[in-house]
């Protein structure tokens, strides 16, 4: 594996960047959301006691940031200015005095669970894709990381390899706990892919070359209300070996979406059926634009799977509509967002347990920043979900490295208030350990202990306990973080 820095440090040498990134960043389907003042308190006081703690405990600000104990102090600042801004229905749950102790910071933010991480993203800087974009554009080149080292003195776009499968290793492998990673593909037509499946099985081909421990599997993406792809399921299964199907509800020719009960969404159904792969991830919630906003509820998602009961759906987003406030559900209040997959699955007779299940891919991402929208989001979907039918997302490379939402996700806890008003369960370490990886294993068919078995002595294990001496995290994210940013990413192609 190749690394983009070439010394200890170089990331981030003045430890200017906190561990835990609450920013604007979009994952390019939605425009980014501006920072409430409780998140900009926080972050300016995250960054005031992180000196201080450093300060306290000897270390450079760096180096201090890049341990536990970084990561302890912002996450704590972060409950401080929530609290003071009323918002205490979440919070981050670690005692105080690990914003300076390591073995009390690692005891929280640490941990050994499978972590199977079902959307994951990366660019192929060298895709046919290209040939879909202007010459004069530069998709992606706003985002942080593409100023790293190996897209320096390349060709215009080589700054593109900033974002490619040597990156998105390091990110996924090395700088978080990720032992396993769906690659899953973005709405696009079949000759505009940022990756095709051919980019996405070489990254795993690199990935299994180190020893073969199968870390990371592969969607294949289907719009089947655009030409020929229903056809070329037949060939993603047979020749691609692929572990699931992806599909985008909301996108399609002129920008007209399609409901899973129509035609051609029964059809898709039918043959995923047919072909044996019969997991179908559903993107939902993040509306693609105004055109296909209705496409994007989850209303047609309990109707398939009471039509399907052998099929297993899964709900990218849980339809979460970024920005929009949540509460406890409501039976026939009409509510957006995740309230209308809870919805569907009511108006069906579709229990917790079911072949229904909530990724969380993004949703998690931004319910960091909003504590009593995430103490709502979660409690709904483990209620009315089941507590066996969430699954870990974070929707990376879009959010940098994936380690800042484990360790937030590690940290919190629903208020006792809201379980008792809503009853909704306490997030226990069993229950996260089931969010984290335990609950994807059977949809998609593997032994959490077989994947551990291999990857806890593979050469990725090796490499990252290497690397632990001279971690250089970048504590940068990827995706728009303003309008126009979020604006020219769509013009350009991206």
């Amino acid at each position: 594996m190749k690394r983009t820095t070439t010394s200890m440090d170089t990331a981030d040498p003045d430890g200017l960047r906190l561990p835990i990134k609450i920013d604007t960043t979009s994952n390019g389907e939605f425009v980014p959301v501006p920072l409430s003042p409780a998140n900009r308190l926080g972050n300016r006081l995250a960054l005031e006691q992180a000196t201080g703690n450093a300060r306290r405990t000897n270390q450079a600000r760096r180096r201090f940031m890049i341990s536990a104990c970084g990561a302890a102090t912002t996450l704590l600042a972060f409950n401080q200015a929530n609290a003071a801004a009323g918002r205490v229905g979440g919070f981050f749950d670690l005692p105080a005095d690990a914003a300076f102790d390591p073995l009390l910071a690692d005891a929280t933010l640490g941990g050994d669970e499978f972590i199977f991480d079902v959307q994951g993203h990366y660019v192929d800087p060298t895709g046919r894709w290209l040939a879909q974009v202007p010459e004069f554009a530069r998709p992606f080149a706003g985002m942080p990381k593409a100023g790293c080292e190996l897209g320096e003195g390349d060709a215009a776009r080589g700054y593109l390899e900033c974002l490619g499968p040597d990156e998105f290793v390091k990110d996924v492998f090395l700088d978080s706990d990720t032992d396993l990673m769906v690659l899953s593909f973005v709405p696009s037509t079949a000759d505009a892919e940022p990756v095709t499946i051919e980019a996405a099985d070489a990254t795993r081909r690199i990935v299994d070359a180190l020893e073969g421990s199968k870390r990371l599997l592969l969607h294949g993406r289907v719009n089947p209300n655009q030409p020929g792809d229903l056809e070329r399921m037949d060939q993603l299964a047979e020749d691609w070996g692929v572990s699931a199907w992806k599909t985008y509800t909301q996108f399609g020719p002129g920008g007209k979406g399609f409901f899973l009960t129509d035609d051609v969404g029964l059809a898709m159904i039918e043959r995923a059926r047919a072909l044996g792969v019969k997991v179908i991830c559903i993107h939902k919630g993040l509306p693609l634009s105004a055109d296909s906003y209705e496409h994007s509820q989850c209303s047609d998602i309990g109707a398939v799977a009471r039509l399907y009961p052998d099929v297993t759906f899964i709900v990218y987003h849980s339809g979460y509509v970024a920005g929009r406030p949540e509460q406890a559900f409501e039976p026939g209040a009409g509510r957006d967002g995740v309230d209308t997959l809870i919805q569907s699955l009511v108006d069906n007779g579709i229990g917790p347990g079911s072949n229904v299940y909530a990724e969380l891919g993004s949703t998690w991402r931004f319910l960091m920043r909003e504590p009593d929208h995430a103490a709502h989001v979660m409690g709904k979907l483990l209620k009315f979900v089941g507590e066996g039918n969430v699954l870990w997302g974070t929707d990376s490379i879009w959010y940098g490295s994936p380690q800042d939402q484990i360790q937030a996700f590690r940290a919190f806890q629903i208020a006792p208030s809201l379980r008792d008003a809503h009853g909704y369960p306490e997030i226990t370490p069993a229950l996260r350990a089931r969010v984290f990886g335990l609950n994807a294993a059977g949809p998609y068919g593997i032994s959490a202990d077989e994947i551990r078995g291999h990857t806890h002595r593979d050469a990725v294990a090796q490499a990252r306990t290497n690397y632990q001496d001279r971690r250089d995290p970048h504590f940068a994210t990827y995706g728009p973080k303003t309008r126009r940013q979020f604006f020219n990413l769509l013009r350009a192609g991206g």
